[in-house]
């Protein structure tokens, strides 16, 4: 497997060496898998991984800080849980505890590798020290070192499933030492035990044992609160996350049934948890007002569905905070494949929808190729458990696979799976689709659990009906924007054309980019490029009116084009604005006159390579003073030149400068001596939408100037 390369080995040393030279508590290494775009976990420390969960993979831009530690390639330092409770509410929520992070990317040059968390006791300062981050930064270069090296070798490391856990390793004692120690808990009042970075018992002393009420060779290997039953409760778990993340000393009262209180003091280290319990025989009840006690006797939880109850809570409250920000159905489909499964327990989840009379697959994750196939898609009229739950809208909860086959002999699902839960997902009191779980072993479901996969189920339903309305919505924007937009471009001898329109990022809606290329005789041509204010319909129609106005119009001198398109927008009063820019090419006599109504001059690379600027006077934006006087220039326009018209789009993004950017997209420009005009633009626009989060539409219109070109005069075209 991937993990046991060594490569992937020395990975997992370096993570525990930089934890122990900084004294961090947790350490995780995300990787990006070759050919994709997501982080993957790859190899983590510190805590079990079922802690991790919410975060096995994530997406470029999410809320996150290792998300924005790779995008912005610089360290997010947050030096406490206020601090990432304010900027990043999302991970706040699910890690309500003391510590401190640093989250920084891993690359070697231009190539990202993947990015480093390392998370500090709560008693961390507030500020990461000069020697930590000189330690921590040099971790990463030794990683992306390590995996620059690997893929120089074509064998790229990408991140196993599940990740490689490592965890610091106690020095082993002497023969005498370890004597002493084994008997030095059984002296102490009360019981001793010692978890490991698992949670499971490693060591208990017999008055532990005893004091638990069970044996210790039962207790060895086990998670406290799956053994013992009366453990099982969101406190306990609590006190026991707070005690791995925050590194901090915590506390809880229990009451082992019928009635004896203990009191369990967990005290944490980088291997583990030492565990001292004792007797509390006061006989008095707990306080109400005390969060650390409660009594056997309160209302009964429900049993743990993820590690425990407060996981699976912890598990839910993520679901719903993560599908809040999906926006279209591949986004809920991806959130809920990836993030459920893990949370649940389950081996394998499929998220089935109703389409076309059938429950068609529309996202999987662990399902064997047998139980993908089967549940690909299947008739609405069909006797299977997904249908009947769909129709019926009751979750059916079967314990067993021989239950499963009893019920639904022809059911068609695969029959070595140990139980089966298939939900209901019900949006708007209308059936939407079912939700499908499998589990690898025999499980009771009892009422508790079948209450928060409802809940898990409810979210994610709720989630696909907004979906589905957001997708739809942006499939009638993308349509009205690309009919507004021209078909294809007229062809000319001695010009080479290439035009590429992107769009906003999600939730933006539809925008008011527009360009245009008019072929006005045999050697001479117009082009407009433009960009109405707003994201919505009313600047994509507007947008149309523009370009047909600009089309009507062509011909005409520049400034006359843009005077006269002023003229009818002031008219028609639409309430928006419009930047245009609008050039006549004369390639037979190698000039051309240009006008811009307040939008950025054209890009000019000259047959030399230099590029600049164009110096082009500018006018006030269309749709504003009926009055308003435009200026055209003209210039030379030799063979092989290149023009390159664009929107602010491409130059604009958060925490960018404009003119840094445009001077970038210039310098690209000048050092590409490609002829070929497609490539280019695709080059062009790719690097604008891998640079930064793009929120404004992306126009880009590029010319090339060939030797010849027939001569002609102009004509009406």
């Amino acid at each position: 497997m991937e993990r046991t390369r060594p490569e992937m080995r020395e990975l997992g040393s370096a993570l525990v060496t930089v934890m122990q030279d900084t004294g961090a508590s947790v350490g995780m290494l995300y990787l990006v898998p070759p050919g994709r775009s997501a982080l993957r976990l790859a190899v983590l420390s510190g805590v079990p991984l079922e802690f991790a969960a919410p975060w096995l993979r994530v997406s470029p831009g999410e809320p996150i800080p290792i998300a924005d530690a790779v995008d912005r390639q610089q360290m997010v330092w947050l030096g406490d849980q206020e601090a990432m409770a304010r900027h990043y509410p999302r991970p706040g929520l699910v890690l309500p505890y003391r510590f401190a992070l640093a989250a920084l990317p891993v690359s070697t040059g231009a190539t990202r590798w993947g990015g480093l968390v390392m998370m500090w006791p709560g008693a961390h300062p507030p500020e990461l020290s000069d020697s930590e981050s000189a330690v921590v930064h040099a971790c990463a270069e030794r990683m992306a070192a390590v995996l620059d090296r690997a893929a120089r070798a074509g064998r790229p490391l990408a991140p196993d499933r599940p990740p490689l856990v490592v965890h610091p390793r106690p020095s082993p004692p002497d023969g005498r030492q370890a004597a002493a120690a084994l008997a030095f808990p059984d002296r102490l009042p009360g019981g001793s035990c010692a978890l490991d970075l698992d949670g499971r018992i490693a060591y208990v002393s017999a008055s532990a044992a005893d004091l638990l009420g069970a044996p210790v060779s039962r207790l060895l290997g086990t998670l406290p609160w799956e053994e013992l039953p009366w453990l099982d409760h969101p406190t306990v778990e609590d006190r026991y996350r707070a005690a791995i993340v925050s590194r901090e000393t915590t506390a809880f009262t229990a009451v082992r049934p019928p009635g004896r209180r203990l009191r369990f003091h967990l005290y944490p280290d980088a291997t583990g948890i030492s565990v001292r319990i004792t007797s509390d025989a006061t006989g008095d009840p707990p306080a109400a007002a005390d969060p650390e006690e409660y009594r056997q006797g309160a209302p009964p939880v429900p049993p743990p569905v993820a590690t425990g109850r407060l996981g699976a809570l912890y598990h839910l409250m993520h679901l719903a905070a993560t599908l809040s920000e999906a926006a279209g159905v591949r986004d809920v489909v991806r959130q809920t494949a990836e993030q459920m499964a893990p949370a649940l327990g389950a081996q394998a989840l499929a998220l089935l929808m109703a389409e076309d009379g059938r429950l068609r697959l529309a996202g999987e994750s662990g399902c064997p190729p047998e139980l993908a196939e089967s549940l690909y898609s299947i008739p609405l009229t069909a006797d299977t458990p997904p249908v009947r739950v769909h129709t019926t809208g009751a979750p059916l909860f079967l314990h067993s696979g021989h239950e499963l086959h009893a019920a639904f002999p022809r059911s068609g699902l695969p029959p070595d799976m140990g139980a089966w839960a298939f939900l209901p997902l019900v949006a708007s009191r209308r059936p939407v689709g079912t939700l499908v779980l499998a589990y690898d072993q025999p499980r009771a479901f009892p009422s508790g659990e079948r209450a928060v996969l409802s809940s898990f189920a409810g979210l994610v339903a709720q989630a696909m009906d907004r979906a589905r309305l957001y997708d739809a919505k942006q499939e009638l924007a993308r349509r009205l924007q690309a009919g507004l937009l021209p078909h294809r471009l007229p062809r000319l001898p001695g010009l080479d054309i290439a035009a590429r329109y992107l769009p906003a990022g999600v939730g933006m809606g539809v925008g008011g980019d527009f360009y245009d290329v008019i072929r006005l005789g045999p050697s001479t041509a117009a082009v407009a490029i433009g960009d109405v204010q707003g994201h919505n319909v009313d600047a994509a129609a507007l947008m149309g009116q523009v370009r047909t106005a600009v089309h009507a119009m062509a011909g005409a001198p520049p400034a006359d084009v843009l005077a006269r398109t002023n003229r009818l927008l002031v008219d028609l009063d639409p309430g928006l604005f419009t930047s245009c820019l609008y050039i006549e090419l004369d390639l037979a006599e190698h000039r051309m006159c240009l006008a811009t109504a307040g939008h950025p001059p054209p890009l000019c690379r000259r047959p030399d390579g230099t590029t600049d600027t164009l110096d082009v006077p500018p006018g006030l934006l269309l749709g504003i003073d009926a009055g308003a006087h435009y200026t055209s220039t003209e210039t030379d326009l030799a063979p092989g030149t290149v023009l390159a018209l664009f929107t602010d789009g491409l130059v604009e993004s958060p925490g960018t400068d404009p003119d840094e950017a445009t001077g970038d997209l210039a310098e690209r420009l000048s050092r590409s001596a490609s002829h070929d005009m497609d490539g280019l633009a695709d080059a062009l626009v790719g690097h604008a939408r891998g640079s930064a989060p793009r929120h404004d539409d992306v126009a880009l219109v590029l010319l090339r100037t060939h030797e010849a070109a027939p001569a002609a005069g102009k004509g009406p075209g």
